[in-house]
């Protein structure tokens, strides 16, 4: 498992392929690091549209990502990945950066062992 889920304010001016072109770079890193299998690569995006930043001048903007993956791997594989998806993250947004105030933040989650149900077929498609 490993999902990219990314969070961002309506001001960043980001379409549908902006944010195709950030998921295909990610998932070009996650696999990249041999630590993921392609079939278990997700992601998705949520435009925010309600939202405040600091002091309320609407020109900041805001971007986040998380990475949800499964146990499995060492705390030097993950730093290695997560290091590369920051470096993926904040090069996508890094004219906004340089146009006007922007928080960028990224965390890399691993869930716990759960009761856990799923589903993929998608290798049969690869």
């Amino acid at each position: 498992m490993a999902h990219f889920v990314l969070e961002y304010s309506d001001n960043l001016e980001q379409d549908q392929n902006s944010i195709q072109n950030l998921f295909s770079a990610l998932h070009e890193a996650a696999a990249e690091t041999k630590l993921f299998p392609l079939k278990g690569i997700r992601s998705r995006a949520y435009c925010c549209e309600q939202y405040r930043m600091a002091d309320g001048n609407s020109q900041h903007g805001f971007a986040h990502l998380q990475f949800l993956l499964g146990t499995g791997r060492t705390m030097e594989e993950r730093q290695g990945a997560a290091d590369l998806f920051f470096e993926v993250f904040t090069q996508h947004f890094s004219s906004q950066c340089e146009e006007h105030g922007m928080a960028l933040s990224f965390e890399m989650k691993e869930l716990e062992p759960v009761l856990k149900f799923n589903k993929n077929n998608i290798q049969d498609y690869l």
